[in-house]
């Protein structure tokens, strides 16, 4: 018997019976066996390090072509715009061009083969930007007035405005411009840049839209220039 076993003192001391001493055992073993899951549950575990993600590979880029070709530019356009441009004179291969809009007068006469060895250059923006439809011209002067095409690119040296021939307002500087009659050198510095920020002159009429040009100046300037 447990009462049996149980030293007297601790009978005579805490007057236990033998159910109350039994329970106190089964309490005392529950809270060991309590005791002893909270440690095993709270004691350290491994840690796997998390795996290294690889980088996805880069695609390279396109290869660009080595030059342009007849009848394109050295760069696209985005959505496929085109500019169609005659180019004659002194060029190796003259001709209908069909090349992507944003495309500039060197991005023609590449496109044509070059000028030729004797051509003049001089007066040829090769910088400017073209528009559809005009006709550049290289080592020739430009068409005389009421002529086809825009004559934009003589190189003769100069914008035109000759006797009897029109002004180029592609080509012109400002000091050309300048010699125009009731303009000055404000005006023409305006021309210049509504040029170089619309990227040229396709028609004459647009020089109203120049400021400082009214009709009545604009009356007095349309016979003595072009595009």
């Amino acid at each position: 018997m447990l009462r049996d076993r149980t030293p007297v003192w601790a009978q005579t001391r805490f007057g236990l019976e033998p159910r109350a001493l039994a329970a106190l055992t089964v309490v005392l073993l529950v809270a060991a066996g309590l005791a002893g899951g909270y440690f095993w549950t709270g004691r350290p575990e491994p840690v796997r390090a998390p795996e290294l993600v690889r980088a996805a590979p880069v695609a390279p880029a396109p290869a660009t072509p080595a030059g342009p070709a007849v009848g394109s530019a050295a760069r696209p356009a985005a959505g496929g715009a085109r500019v169609i441009v005659d180019v004659g004179g002194k060029v190796r291969r003259p001709g209908v061009l069909t090349l992507p809009a944003g495309s500039r007068v060197a991005d023609a006469l590449r496109a044509a083969g070059g000028a030729k060895p004797e051509a003049d250059l001089t007066g040829l923006n090769r910088a400017r930007v073209l528009f559809d439809g005009e006709q550049v011209l290289v080592g020739l002067p430009g068409p005389p007035v009421g002529g086809s095409g825009s004559g934009s690119g003589a190189g003769s040296g100069s914008g035109g405005g000759g006797p009897g021939v029109p002004l180029s307002l592609n080509t012109a500087t400002v000091e050309q411009l300048d010699t125009l009659p009731g303009v000055g050198p404000v005006l023409a510095r305006h021309i210049v840049d509504h040029r170089t920020e619309h990227g040229g002159f396709r028609s004459v009429g647009e020089l109203r839209e120049v400021n400082g040009i009214g009709e009545r100046r604009f009356a007095d300037l349309e016979p003595l220039v072009r595009p």
